[in-house]
């Protein structure tokens, strides 16, 4: 059995994903943003999940979740799933946290990154970002541009880890809205099974775009290694944290 921390766990598909774990016997620690918003999950902590706090919008509170998960012992898998929309933590929530996460955490067996099939419409170009969120200088779709490069970026660079980034589709949560065409039930099941990593052919490589538990082809960037290194550079020079290549 694996343990697993997923992030954004106190609804949605993070809390799908993470009851999901838990009914096949695996270790979870779920996540909110504020410890109020624990309640949601009050049903998973009764059967035995633990719980870490921070809000993912604010560097200092994302290097405090890196204390408290590190504190929990290594992870099997972690699965970035929190994410936001729009607004001011766009960037910080939807790529910053999961960089510094990621850079920090004691390196884990696999690494689930959300994604979305919007990535495609994402721009490779990091000119003028402004990581802290001070201004909206991207979209929705940079966001998941960035952290599907991301993905890719951490399969390359770490050779032991497993990387991917999942596209759960267009459901109906509080984030994709009432008017969601996909199915709900499907949303959470790839990340979850890939972090499970129970029943996966050992030769499927790290670093793929999933759907559905089928592989897609990403944004064609996702895979240039010039954009991966200036998104990566540019991410370390504005959190002090560092991707670094080589085994654990």
């Amino acid at each position: 059995m694996s343990r697993v921390l997923v992030t954004g766990s106190s609804d949605g598909l993070g809390r799908a994903a993470a009851k999901a774990l838990l009914d096949d016997g695996h270790s979870v620690v779920v996540h909110s943003r504020t410890s109020a918003r624990l309640a949601a999950v009050q049903d998973l902590l009764d059967r035995g999940a633990e719980a870490v706090v921070g809000d993912l919008g604010s560097l200092d509170e994302v290097r405090g979740l890196v204390q408290q998960a590190n504190a929990l012992g290594r992870f099997d898998a972690v699965i970035h799933n929190a994410g936001v929309i729009g607004g001011s933590s766009l960037l910080p929530v939807n790529v910053v946290a999961p960089f510094v996460l990621t850079a920090e955490m004691d390196r884990p067996d696999r690494l689930i990154y959300l994604s979305s099939s919007m990535h495609h419409g994402g721009r490779p170009d990091i000119a003028g970002v402004d990581w802290s969120g001070g201004q909206e200088s991207r979209s929705y779709a940079d966001s998941k541009l960035f952290v599907t490069a991301l993905a890719a970026a951490v399969a390359r660079l770490w050779p032991d880890v497993s990387a991917y980034a999942v596209d759960p589709g267009w459901v109906p949560t509080r984030m994709g809205g009432a008017s969601a065409s996909d199915d709900l039930r499907l949303g959470h099941v790839t990340q979850a099974w890939l972090a499970a990593g129970t029943d996966m052919d050992d030769a499927v490589p790290t670093g793929l775009f999933w759907h559905h538990q089928e592989i897609r082809t990403p944004h064609q960037a996702v895979h240039d290694e010039r954009f991966q290194a200036a998104l990566i550079g540019s991410l370390a020079e504005f959190t002090g944290s560092k991707i670094q290549g080589g085994p654990k």
